[in-house]
């Protein structure tokens, strides 16, 4: 029989077998320590302001306030904050909610290409060489395991789609917690490195461990790579930062819920959130027999949409903020103030905090506290006109909650009962 030869593996077959953990895998001569330096250092920035914006959302719903508006009751020492959330200016919440998610959004392909430029750190072997080295793959873990958590659940709320294995709210918030313990260790890990690349680049005679050992042909250049991430963000910028503003900038707001789309003409013609159909709330709950109730020292008082019409009327000039991060620009809206009712109630000197409660019988918020801060506060209104008209069924009929630079859902729609008094 004819002697049979070893079969001999052509440099290309050898390629095809390595594995991820071989730093020949990786080709792509874009991945460099310089650009995972640039990456990084806008991430630094713009990861901080949304935790930080994060944090001020958190305080805007005032958890300590009441149970009903804290959904993370067993935060623990995790649910600090360190100031009571004011009523002016009045777009406060509109300024930082908006900030947070349209930030967050714009910050996708700087994440994505972040990661991508560093996955081959993610395959090396071994996983741990010593103590500094598996502090930082435990933080590497943290941070990119919360970083998508954060990402995809925050892209998916502000989609409207709650497809979460429970509240949105508190999954987000323990999530946060999670991504900042990585965050924070890796930043401390790698900060003084990747400034060290920024302005001196690789010093020579050490390598460029990001860099491929064997790149591929270049198609594109670093610069034109950090180029094309920069279009990313701002395509996302243009078409989703519209939702906060009215006019030609929502219409172009195509990646969000409440930009694309007109709302229709007329006085009451700005977006909502729940309308009354998906809450269940019908003519017959919001008709001649509806009635406010009122509690207090007083007792408890009843009142008729045509009595609190005949009281004295004020306007206020507020927005609607959410936070999904859409939000209507200024709404001139009429009726009695908080703080008269609370003199009705049996608090005529220093009005306290109001318990609110819906015709809505589920969903979260349809019971809220408010403080007395806001209670207080000459632009915090029962509303029963908007622009001028009476309000919509969507927008609350026959009574809704409007109160300056508060957190949409703190908006109470579909007013049904005030208890003023200790929260």
């Amino acid at each position: 029989m004819p002697e049979r030869r070893p079969t001999r593996l052509l440099p290309g077959a050898l390629r095809s077998l390595r594995t991820p953990a071989d730093p020949g895998f990786w080709r792509s001569p874009v991945r460099g320590a310089r650009f995972t330096a640039v990456l990084g250092v806008v991430l630094l920035a713009g990861l901080t302001l949304l935790f930080v914006t994060g944090l001020l959302s958190y305080a805007a719903y005032n958890p300590d306030l009441n149970p009903v508006n804290d959904k993370t009751p067993d935060k623990g020492l995790l649910g600090f904050y360190l100031f009571s959330w004011p009523t002016g200016p009045h777009w406060l919440y509109r300024l930082t909610q908006g900030l947070h998610v349209t930030v967050g959004i714009v910050l996708v392909p700087v994440l994505l290409a972040k990661l991508w430029s560093v996955i081959p750190r993610l395959f090396a072997l071994p996983p741990a060489r010593s103590v500094g080295h598996a502090l930082e793959r435990l933080s590497l873990l943290l941070l990119i395991g919360g970083a998508l958590f954060q990402f995809i659940t925050g892209l998916l709320n502000i989609q409207l789609d709650y497809l979460f294995p429970g509240s949105f709210y508190t999954l987000h918030f323990y999530g946060a917690w999670v991504f900042l313990a990585g965050f924070v260790t890796h930043t401390a890990l790698k900060a003084p490195q990747a400034v060290r690349v920024l302005r001196n680049g690789v010093p020579r005679g050490e390598p460029d461990t990001l860099a491929a050992p064997d790149p591929l042909p270049a198609t594109l250049s670093r610069r034109g790579a950090l180029a094309m991430v920069g279009a990313g963000s701002l395509l996302l910028l243009i078409t989703s930062a519209g939702r906060s503003f009215d006019g030609p900038l929502r219409r172009i707001a195509l990646l969000t819920p409440r930009g694309g789309t007109d709302p229709g003409p007329g006085p009451n013609a700005f977006q909502v959130n729940k309308t009354a159909a998906a809450v269940r709330i019908t003519p017959a709950d919001t008709g001649e027999r509806w009635r406010l109730t009122v509690r207090g020292p007083a007792g408890e008082l009843r009142f008729s949409r045509a009595e609190l019409l005949a009281m004295e009327q004020h306007t206020a000039a507020l927005p609607i903020a959410c936070v999904e991060g859409w939000s209507t620009s200024d709404q001139q809206w009429r009726g009695v103030r908080l703080s008269d009712l609370a003199a009705l109630a049996g608090f005529p000197d220093r009005p306290p905090g109001v318990f609110v409660e819906s015709l809505q019988r589920g969903g979260s918020f349809r019971k809220a506290a408010l403080r007395d801060n806001q209670v207080r506060d000459s632009r915090s209104l029962l509303a029963l006109e908007v622009n001028g008209a009476p309000l919509s069924p969507d927008h609350g009929y026959p009574a809704r909650i409007i109160v300056p630079a508060a957190p949409g859902v703190l908006n109470t729609k579909w007013v049904e009962t005030l208890t003023f008094g200790e929260l």
